[in-house]
């Protein structure tokens, strides 16, 4: 079978993206930054080797949008589902029943994770090491999941958006007698401190991530002025 990448992403429309960054940013100033998100993460991900990229969309508008920025063969398909955890499982659900496997899904808050990431979790679950893969991300949550088979109960249980995630589904996988591996953890970009921490950490292009750097550059710059101003 041939392994699948689900990346989760959403339009880049002002107020409904990155909002924990508005204020400082203004919604138009983050909507610009997450465009960049998904063409980085875009970008890199086709790096990734013999694997299958899709982006499940939202809203379910939004694939003309997406249809524009995607790699040629990309399978395009709207997130479906009551909350978050219902939506992944539905995505994972789909693209087994297409015949793919193992499946990963990552999310769009990390511009700057390495095709070397994604392609570890799919060599531990193609060879069988584990069931299960997660990559931790800093706030409690995780970047990846991937799975050899549908977990839809993993994805039952944690209080999503909160900062027990990762351990909720550990735990989840224990009960269930699954193996799983972790991946090294990588820092996600929700706040204005965290892109500010971005932003210490050196990717010049073409490293992953080079475009959403210069673009919080321009935007931080920007901002600096503004203040400066008005003193």
């Amino acid at each position: 079978m041939t392994a699948q990448l689900i990346i989760f992403a959403k339009e880049p429309r002002p107020g409904l993206v990155k909002t924990r960054l508005s204020p400082p940013l203004s919604p138009e100033a983050a909507a610009q930054l997450y465009h960049c998100f998904i063409l980085d993460i875009l970008d890199e991900m086709a790096r990734v080797p013999e694997v299958s990229l899709a982006v499940a969309f939202s809203p379910e508008t939004a694939q003309g949008f997406f249809r524009r920025l995607a790699p040629p063969g990309t399978i395009l398909f709207p997130q479906e589902g009551a909350d978050l955890g219902d939506r992944m499982a539905r995505a994972f659900a789909r693209s087994f029943a297409a015949g793919f496997g193992p499946v990963a899904l990552r999310g769009s808050d990390v511009p700057d994770l390495p095709a070397a990431v994604v392609s570890e979790a799919q060599g531990v679950l193609a060879a069988g090491q584990a069931q299960v893969v997660l990559g931790p991300a800093t706030d409690g949550g995780y970047h990846l999941v991937g799975l050899t088979e549908p977990q839809p109960a993993l994805f039952r249980g944690p209080a999503w958006s909160s900062r027990t995630v990762l351990t909720d589904t550990l735990q989840l996988a224990r009960q269930q007698g699954l193996r799983v591996h972790l991946l090294p953890p990588w820092p996600d970009i929700d706040t204005y401190d965290d892109l500010q921490t971005f932003l210490t950490r050196p990717r010049p292009a073409p490293h992953p991530g080079w475009r959403s750097r210069e673009q919080a550059e321009k935007l931080l710059g920007q901002l600096q002025s503004n203040l400066g101003s008005k003193r």
